[in-house]
């Protein structure tokens, strides 16, 4: 698999990332097959959160990955904090809290990028800060960055924090686009020229922060895959076609598209099964071209200007 470098860190990592959402309904044997089997596809990032499971699947992942000093040193672990039950939290307390719970499920000293989940409008900048450099200094957290945040949200936080943000993880696939449609529409008064993404996919490229796809096959926030639903013909249709040309599947074309993108983004996939990982991660070795690209785009629902 090809690799990436997250953001402006000394991390290099496969370009497909695993999301472990998911991974605490797996029996230990079933997520230690997830796990092999990712790492065989060069998958080495794994996306865990809080919340996932109630903390579950950051159990079962480190039950499973029988974690060690010398098998961790192989892989990349993120995590992320700041949702809780009815509110969002980025108070000094949770975050440093969240952590320590994070590192007792995964079984490990270090968490390789820590990223804050739905952003807070209580956040206090300083208290983040502060939180960052205790985590940073005790060697507990290498690197930090967010997730659903516009630039302003970044910049205002980055104007406390004594590092660089290296992550924003952002909801992208093909039928879900805002921040690449309000880049098409500039200065016009259709639907597609609303700001919804306030120019994150600019912002992120021009500062050097790596951005992170979630949901790569859904439509909506939470409906379900546009992949081999009947409601998203055209681009299914379009999907195929590709396939076949690239010996592939639907799926990995649509991983493909958003690896076609020069910002180098990074998608996060979620199948706890081994087969579908292992046709995703051919996405990595196909380079579709700007025209493809585009037909797909349009194959999606979405009207050039």
């Amino acid at each position: 698999m090809n690799k990436i470098q997250l953001g402006k860190s000394d991390l290099e990592v496969g370009e497909i990332s695993l999301g472990c959402m998911r991974m605490n309904k797996l029996s230990k044997e079933e997520a230690s097959n997830v796990i092999r089997n990712a790492i065989e596809q060069g998958v080495d990032l794994f996306d865990h959160a809080d919340i996932y499971g109630g903390g579950e699947s950051e159990s079962v992942f480190a039950e499973a990955f029988q974690m060690n000093d010398d098998a961790r040193e192989n892989i990349k672990l993120q995590t992320k904090c700041g949702i809780r039950k009815g509110f969002f939290d980025f108070s000094k307390e949770h975050i440093l809290e969240s952590v320590e719970g994070s590192l007792q499920r995964l079984k490990t000293d270090y968490i390789d990028t820590l990223l804050l989940h739905r952003p807070d409008s209580l956040m206090e900048p300083e208290e983040v800060a502060e939180a960052f450099a205790t985590l940073k200094e005790s060697g507990k957290v290498r690197h930090f960055g967010v997730s659903n945040q516009n630039p302003m949200q970044m910049e205002l936080m980055s104007k406390y924090l004594g590092e660089d943000l290296i992550i924003n993880q952002l909801q992208l696939s093909l039928v879900h686009t805002p921040m690449i449609d309000e880049g098409f529409n500039v200065n016009m008064q259709n639907d597609p020229s609303i700001v919804r993404a306030s120019n994150a996919l600019e912002y992120c490229r021009l500062n050097d922060i790596t951005i992170q796809a979630w949901s790569p096959f859904q439509h909506g926030m939470i409906e379900g895959p546009f992949i081999g639903n009947e409601a998203f013909p055209e681009v299914n249709a379009k999907l195929q076609e590709l396939a076949e040309k690239y010996s592939v599947t639907d799926s990995a074309m649509a991983i493909a598209w958003i690896l076609r993108h020069p910002a180098k983004i990074q998608p996060v996939v979620g199948t706890m099964n081994t087969q579908r990982l292992k046709d995703i991660a051919a996405a990595s070795h196909i380079k579709i071209s700007r025209e493809e690209w585009y037909e797909l785009y349009r194959a999606a629902g979405n009207d050039l200007p």
